[in-house]
């Protein structure tokens, strides 16, 4: 038996998710595992939105924390993407690590983090990254490059001295998982899937093993 079905049987024991508490234990260890090997952002994830035609987008974008609760990441509100996924309140992600032949995808709901989060988050972005959530109007009409410099020196001139403040329209939000699926390549395509669904949030997890 190789490590892959070692790990895959121990996933699909009975009392495995009495074990490790739901599924965000489990995607824990896989990403620590994704920070060894993964060359680049291992909390890069593609979101998907739609928008008020039922249009899809996706985009990639970073992981920034997660926990029971869900999964965190950050945004300009005012964008096409903030503008989405605030309109549907839903949303899905994707986790893809080539390095560890594994995916996971995750559907759910959206609620927005405190302001004293998204404060502390945004306090330890450098200062650059700072300054650009002033001067990007994220998604809208860009003249040229000169016209991106050029907002750019005038915030930064603006907040030479002290504190960046945080723009209100840059928060974060965190998806509350309904489902998450995890897969794990196997030969011959036969690959390992299981999905855990609830009805709520404060539902108990219900796990399915599914064909590849």
């Amino acid at each position: 038996m190789n490590d892959q079905s070692k790990d895959s049987d121990n996933i699909f024991r009975k009392d495995y998710l009495k074990e490790v508490n739901g599924p965000f234990r489990l995607f824990g260890e896989w990403l620590k595992e994704a920070e060894k090997s993964e060359p680049n952002d291992p909390n890069a994830m593609a979101l998907a939105s739609v928008d008020p035609d039922g249009m899809p987008n996706v985009r990639m974008v970073l992981l920034k924390g997660f926990d029971d609760n869900g999964f965190v990441f950050y945004t300009n509100f005012e964008s096409t993407k903030g503008h989405e996924l605030l309109e549907s309140g839903k949303a899905a992600l994707c986790f893809h690590w080539k390095s560890l032949r594994r995916q996971v995808r995750v559907r759910g709901t959206l609620v927005k983090v405190g302001d004293e989060v998204a404060d502390e988050y945004y306090a330890s972005r450098p200062r650059s990254s700072r300054i650009g959530a002033w001067a990007s109007k994220q998604s809208r009409p860009l003249e040229s490059r000169f016209a991106l410099e050029k907002e750019v020196a005038r915030y930064a001139a603006k907040y030479a001295i002290g504190e960046i403040p945080r723009p209100q329209y840059w928060s974060g939000l965190c998806l509350q998982p309904l489902e998450i699926e995890f897969w794990h390549d196997r030969a011959y395509r036969l690959h390992d899937r299981f999905v855990l669904k609830r009805d709520t949030i404060d539902s108990e997890w219900n796990m399915t093993r599914l064909y590849p």
